[in-house]
């Protein structure tokens, strides 16, 4: 890989590992659904408001050991057709900028649409790798159909139907496919890369700022389009680390649907390269439904996470204020709960080295090993002490437990019938690493294995 300038060593760092499909198309095509099927979970895809989709959906995905991010762009309905096509322009120009395949999916009841030409047009224009999906083909007469979307002139048509599955496992050979991975990865320090991570406007830039002690300013020429994060390396008070702000400094007049799906494409990234994330979280709004969708991409993909209310200046407070947020933080994060929440003020500087110091322990956590041993001796007295509970008669015994050599901590238990242990017995489990090993901040990864 060829770096051209120190200016580019962060872009560079940050592509050689992250991978990312953006879902595009116009509405009514099936995104959502493709969506779901592709991370297997069901997340609600809701109008909060007539006529525009207020949050981008996003999650993790995995097909035949390959693992990617997904971006489910969304669409927009409103009544003049002008403004339809200039924010889906919008939309698929960003999915062009950051993501590595796009998928284009339409739909065969309606054949090939203006809407379908022109995104076609931009796609054609670009040099990123597309894909195309023909939605809702779940019959042989709606497969001859498909030949008509021949004419987008971009290559296989792919037919498809999102509802019950059919043609989605050539779908997804085709776009793993696609993924580079044998980029050769550029030298990085053998440090703690940290990622600065959240909503829009909820003061990363300026936590950024009050580490660094100087003003550091993200400035985008054209809005929703600057493709680096800015990677910087923090040597002060003993620590020594790379952190990562994934955001930027957003102008209130500019359109807030692009930057919030651009701040989701960027903060992905920075989740994928990090160690550590820090969630920066506004105070004064609260955490809603992308801060913990952005918390939960986080825990997939196994990295540490410390959690800042950002703004706590300007909150008014009882001797009670701190317990009662807490507690309703932990509740929107469940199940994952064992999360260190700092309170914070970027602006005067409250605690913001408290959350240096919270992200290195975290780190510590997620990086240490505990011997063999150790483990079994532990964990076999109290899988003994309250065992698998038995399935259709069968009693299952777990005989060897061991830590996997991974970065994050992953754990393998060998017993006779591991297809029969259910997630809730995962669960305790894990509550019993957490109460013996200080694992806070870092999610636990846990397997059962033929023994």
């Amino acid at each position: 890989m060829k770096i051209q300038s120190l200016g580019n060593t962060a872009k560079e760092i940050n592509k050689k590992m992250a991978n990312i499909l953006a879902i595009v198309g116009r509405p009514n095509v099936g995104k959502s659904t493709l969506f779901n099927r592709m991370i297997e979970e069901r997340q609600a895809i809701i109008d909060e408001e007539e006529g525009v989709t207020r949050d981008r959906h996003y999650g993790k995905s995995d097909w035949n050991g390959v693992e990617f991010s997904v971006i489910d762009t969304g669409g927009y309905v409103v009544s003049s057709d002008d403004i339809f096509e200039g924010e889906i322009r919008k939309q698929v120009l960003l999915a062009i900028d950051e993501a590595d395949v796009i998928l284009f999916l339409t739909d065969v009841m309606s054949g090939v649409t203006d809407l379908d030409n022109g995104v076609a047009e931009i796609l054609r224009k670009s040099n990123k790798k597309v894909i195309v999906a023909v939605n809702k083909v779940d019959n042989n007469e709606r497969h001859y159909m498909t030949a008509e979307f021949y004419s987008l002139g971009l290559g296989e048509i792919h037919g498809i139907s999102s509802i019950n599955g059919s043609g989605t496992g050539d779908l997804m050979d085709a776009i793993v496919n696609e993924f580079d991975t044998s980029k050769p990865q550029a030298e990085v320090r053998d440090i703690p890369q940290v990622a600065v991570i959240g909503r829009p406007n909820a003061g990363k830039s300026s936590l950024i700022n009050a580490l660094l002690d100087e003003d550091r300013n993200i400035v985008t020429d054209i809005p929703g389009t600057t493709r680096d994060s800015i990677n910087t390396e923090y040597n002060k008070f003993g620590y020594e680390f790379s952190i990562i702000d994934t955001a930027g400094l957003r102008k209130k007049s500019m359109v807030s649907e692009d930057l919030e799906f651009y701040s989701v494409m960027r903060a992905v990234r920075s989740i994928e390269d990090a160690d550590v994330c820090l969630l920066v979280v506004d105070a004064t709004r609260g955490v809603e439904s992308q801060d913990v969708n952005i918390f939960h991409l986080a825990a997939k993909n196994r990295k540490g996470v410390v959690v800042l209310i950002n703004k706590w200046d300007l909150v008014e407070k009882d001797t009670h204020t701190v317990k009662t947020y807490t507690e309703m933080v932990k509740e929107k994060l469940a199940p994952f709960n064992d999360v260190p929440i700092l309170f914070i003020s970027a602006l005067t500087k409250q605690r913001v080295f408290k959350a240096v110091e919270t992200a290195m322990d975290v780190y510590k956590n997620r990086s240490q090993r505990i011997q063999t041993a150790r483990l079994n001796e532990y964990l076999l007295e109290a899988i003994e002490a309250y065992p698998p509970p038995s399935n259709k008669g069968k009693f299952i015994q777990i005989k060897y437990c061991m830590q996997l050599p991974t970065k994050s901590p992953q754990f393998a238990f060998y017993c006779n019938l591991p297809q029969y242990v259910k997630e809730a017995y995962k669960r305790y489990l894990e509550n019993k690493l957490r109460e013996a090993y200080n694992f806070t901040g870092v999610p636990i990864s846990i397997y059962m294995r033929k023994k």
